[in-house]
């Protein structure tokens, strides 16, 4: 067998860290032991441990050290990071490292600099000459780049629980019907407000379900009150919000009355026809055709909007991107900067934007089918916080409870 000696630093007990450690040592058939192990004695203190991971191969070995690279694992004495040039716009050294979405450092000419942008499934694009390290999608690699090539040199700073109790710590994390909805929802706006009144950045991912619900009017008043700084979400979800301006129908029926009317089924695409004709959202909006609703308080308080696109679109609308490259491109300029993403029924443009997402973002998921959560955790998102319920009934009752916590002070 060959070994290697690693090191871990930080909350290691109450976050759960060191005991995953040792079950994914055991669970990929290697073995352990510890040399030390010092407990911080106080809520502020960080424990240490220092082990020896045995492999029964080079190749064992190297992936056992992959996995707990992920853990916050480094190697005492560090080196410097590894370097290796793409040999051509979007081609990968061999032996590139992976990134995930948790705080990660380099070590340059004997410095850890921290890795900007970072989010999970990218490599590390390294500037020598400025002591600078960016995180890049592939399709942004560049002939030339130096590319991180293996672990060595690179710092891992998984989540840690917090040090001091807040409102999310209580939901955990973990996906269950079983929560006490209203104390959650009541929790979230406290949060939200808090963080607003700090100066953060929230975005919000919305599905249409938003539109054939209550919560269209609820969103729309979170977006008109300053409580939204983005709003990303697809084509039909503007489609139907103006629909339901211009004709009182969302999909053909009738709000007010839940029936269809007649000629119903065109009100989509004339809505479409209409926007198109007008030059676009905020023109629209500017002539006094889309009177209300999430776009119209979105042009009119300024609150920028990212809409990207998919094979099933009508239309599309002028704003809607097409290029799925240069959609994920605008959402992950829109997320710079950004404390908190709320995600409405919608599950691929959920996934799509966790997976843009460092993870010290707080995120909530809501939606009233589990899966959706679960497959967004699944997918790398592991800070989401799920609430299974429909999103009609969590957005009013959310709004409200807003509201509610702004007169409390």
């Amino acid at each position: 067998m060959i070994a290697r000696e690693v090191e871990f630093e930080g909350h290691l007990i109450d976050s759960n860290i060191f005991p995953r450690v040792l079950d994914l040592i055991l669970d990929l058939d290697g073995e352990f032991e510890i040399l030390e192990f010092r407990i911080g004695k106080r809520k502020e203190d960080k424990s240490y441990a220092r082990m020896i991971v045995f492999g029964r191969d080079e190749e064992h070995l190297n992936e056992i050290m992959k996995e707990l690279h992920k853990l916050g694992a480094r190697i005492p004495d560090a080196e410097d990071v590894e370097l290796a040039e793409a040999p051509e716009d979007r081609v990968l050294p061999d032996g590139f490292y992976v990134t995930t979405n948790n705080p990660t450092l380099v070590r340059i000419n004997g410095e850890w600099v921290e890795v900007e942008d970072i989010g999970m499934d990218r490599v590390i694009v390294v500037d020598v000459e400025r002591k600078r390290a960016f995180c890049r999608f592939l399709n942004e690699v560049k002939k030339g780049d130096k590319i991180v090539i293996g672990e060595k040199g690179v710092k891992v700073i998984p989540p840690e629980r917090p040090r001091k109790s807040s409102t999310f710590e209580f939901m955990g994390g973990h996906i269950s019907t079983e929560r006490p909805t209203p104390y959650v929802i009541k929790a979230i706006a406290r949060e939200i407000v808090n963080l607003k009144r700090n100066g953060g950045k929230i975005a919000v991912v919305a599905g249409p379900a938003v539109d054939h619900t209550a919560a269209r009017d609820a969103l729309a008043g979170m977006i008109r009150d300053g409580y939204v700084d983005v709003l990303l979400s697809g084509n039909a979800l503007a489609v139907h919000d103006i629909e339901i301006s211009i004709f009182g129908t969302s999909l053909g029926m009738d709000i007010k009355t839940g029936r269809p009317v007649p000629g119903g089924n065109r009100h989509h695409i004339h809505t479409i026809s209409k926007v198109i004709a007008a030059g676009g959202i905020r023109q629209a909006v500017e002539k006094g055709i889309v009177k209300d609703g999430i776009m119209y308080e979105c042009v009119r308080n300024n609150v920028p909007f990212v809409l990207a696109g998919s094979i099933r679109d009508d239309g599309p609308l002028p704003e809607v991107i097409t290029d799925t490259m240069e959609a994920k491109k605008a959402m992950k300029q829109a997320l710079k900067g950004v404390s908190m993403v709320i995600m409405l029924a919608s599950m691929l443009h959920s996934i799509a934007v966790g997976n843009l997402l460092p993870s010290t973002v707080k995120t909530i998921c809501v939606d009233a089918n589990p899966s959706t959560v679960t497959k967004l955790v699944d997918r790398g998102s592991h800070q989401a916080i799920g609430i299974v319920t429909d999103v009609g009934l969590f957005l009013p009752e959310l709004y409200e409870s807003i509201k509610e916590v702004e007169k409390e002070g």
